[in-house]
């Protein structure tokens, strides 16, 4: 238990105390009996869902935009910078709509960062990655039934390694890229910075959008942006070609390295949980 700053209702200040919750338990046989439990797994899926279906979508518009065989112009569309307000305002926007329910994961890195946290049980984080990565094929599924012509013309927003980058550059791109996502994320939902910063409305979906939105600004025209696998994964299944399909492997192991960086460096290093324990096991050896 600790004590934090709060300013009071006359310009003056109380002390809060704040605690953090206790571990996830590893195995939670017990969730599988709670209707709470397979309503967060629904509203991942329905997210992951809507996030690809209106991201992908917005890939293939800027591409048959730009097609001038298909008269577009250079210049036309939303551009990288329209692609990636997309890609960040959806997930703000979902995170939004699903933080009470299920947290607001909608990615497989965010679930395994948490999950390396001790903030979810493994029984949920794998129904989650399920859910996550089968609303992604959904979504990418309705674009495809939509617009079949330019879904299969434009790459179906499936990620793969531009031309002229190495595979270790894309990997190193993925790694550091969803570093930063769930980091954010976890800077965003820290229970000791809630406390503490509670007199100042702190809307945790809008930096996490922001930081998703900075992520791909600089790595499109690397790997197209993946730092989700469900997203990389839900538009390869559907797309279906070779190239996506052999760096796949990318779009998996990068994000799940950079979330267990994010974890422990969050966990370990800022919120020094290593120290904590190393003194709780002193303090009991004492007595």
């Amino acid at each position: 238990m600790a004590k934090d700053i709060e300013a009071g209702a006359q310009g003056g200040y109380s002390a809060k105390d704040y605690q953090d919750p206790p571990p996830a338990p590893f195995i939670d046989a017990e969730e599988l009996g709670q209707w709470s439990f397979y309503r967060a797994i629904i509203a991942e899926f329905v997210a992951t869902l809507l996030f690809l279906y209106v991201t992908v979508l917005t890939v293939i518009g800027y591409k048959s935009q730009t097609d001038a065989a298909n008269g577009g112009d250079d210049c036309g569309g939303v551009g990288i910078l329209g692609i990636a307000w997309a890609f960040g305002g959806m997930i703000f926007i979902l995170v939004y709509c699903t933080a009470g329910i299920s947290g607001g994961h909608i990615n497989p890195a965010v679930t395994f960062g948490l999950f390396l946290a001790r903030k979810v049980s493994l029984i949920r984080a794998i129904l989650y990655i399920v859910a996550q990565c089968l609303g992604a094929i959904c979504g990418c599924g309705l674009v495809k039934a939509f617009q079949n012509a330019y879904y299969d013309r434009y790459g179906g927003g499936a990620n793969s390694l531009a031309d002229g980058y190495s595979t270790g550059t894309g990997l190193a791109a993925e790694i550091i890229g969803t570093f930063v996502l769930v980091y954010t994320v976890f800077s965003a939902t820290d229970p000791k910075r809630n406390a503490r910063d509670s007199h100042v409305p702190v809307l945790a979906p809008l930096p996490i959008g922001f930081a998703v939105f900075m992520v791909h600004l600089a790595t499109i025209p690397i790997t197209g942006t993946g730092i989700n696998p469900a997203r990389s994964f839900g538009a390869a299944v559907i797309y279906n070609e070779s190239k996506p399909w052999d760096d796949q492997w990318i779009f998996w192991v990068g994000p799940f390295i950079g979330a267990a960086i994010a974890a422990f460096y969050h966990q370990y290093i800022l919120r020094a949980a290593a120290v904590k324990a190393l003194g709780s096991f002193r303090s009991s050896n004492t007595i």
